[in-house]
């Protein structure tokens, strides 16, 4: 959830009143949970291109119609402009080796019967991580890997994104490895390349608040939620982790990131960097 984007624009960046700017951030904070008290600069430069070009001469005008309209496609264009999109594929390469090396095979074992796991990218932006997720099954499954089910919840609150992401289209960094080019991308003509149809199948995408009750069919065996509290302020932290503790299996795992950390009385218990379980 990061992302490098200036206004886009020659004008320089409107101006927000202090009235103005608390009432936008209230709005945001409560609603999706995002802390952007700090955050003033950030706010007129990245939204002033977008209200010019609706026609909106100041931020009052355009505040007060999203807080008295709270109309989706004004409350889309501020969340895809004020949250941040950036990953990769093998992001924390350290933590998903735990996860390739201690947690598939257990959760293999524990599921022989079944053979259906539940996994959840929450947070997922651009895609990569429930992609990197499916690749690592697969490899793990090998030839059994059509007898599982191992499809990947992945949502985000940025409709932008999420489109990028069903797409699956992606310059490759230097850390994806030889054999994963071959097997799960299509290279394309601009250097680009497409994940195939088989991995982008496995990822079920869907646009989800995580400020909202979590209310999913089935409790999950992962849940992956990297690089997305660091916007919230602890409290907001705290009941996000209770929720998800609630929407955990017994003995299921939560990934977060390594810049982020759980608070002394979060009810997971600590298994590795940034690796808890239930």
């Amino acid at each position: 959830m990061e992302n490098k984007q200036g206004t886009g624009s020659g004008f320089a960046p409107m101006t927000i009143s202090d009235a103005d700017f608390k009432r936008l951030v209230s709005f945001i904070q409560s609603t999706y949970g995002i802390d952007l008290t700090q955050k003033k600069q950030l706010i007129t430069g990245r939204l002033s291109p977008a209200i010019r070009k609706l026609g909106y001469r100041n931020f009052s005008d355009f505040v007060s119609h999203v807080l008295e309209k709270k109309e989706n496609d004004d409350i889309i264009l501020v969340l895809n402009k004020l949250t941040t999109n950036y990953t990769f594929f093998m992001r924390e390469k350290e933590h998903l080796d735990y996860f390739c090396r201690n947690i598939i095979p257990e959760l293999v074992r524990r599921h022989q019967k079944d053979k259906c796991l539940s996994i959840w990218s929450a947070g997922c932006s651009s895609g990569e991580e429930p992609y990197n997720i499916t690749m690592f099954l697969y490899d793990y499954l090998g030839a059994q890997a059509n007898q599982w089910d191992t499809r990947i919840l992945a949502s985000d609150i940025s409709a932008q994104a999420l489109a990028s992401a069903k797409r699956g289209v992606y310059s490759l960094p230097d850390t994806i490895p030889q054999e994963w080019k071959r097997k799960y991308f299509t290279a394309n003509k601009d250097g680009t390349y497409t994940v195939t149809p088989a991995v982008r199948n496995n990822v079920i995408f869907q646009t989800f608040n995580l400020m909202d009750p979590i209310r999913f069919r089935r409790k999950f065996d992962v849940i992956f939620c990297r690089n997305v509290m660091i916007y919230f302020d602890q409290p907001t932290k705290d009941a996000l982790v209770r929720r998800f503790y609630d929407a955990t299996v017994p003995g299921g795992y939560l990934l977060i990131s390594a810049s982020e950390n759980l608070s002394q009385n979060a009810p997971y218990r600590r298994l590795a960097t940034a690796t808890f379980q239930k």
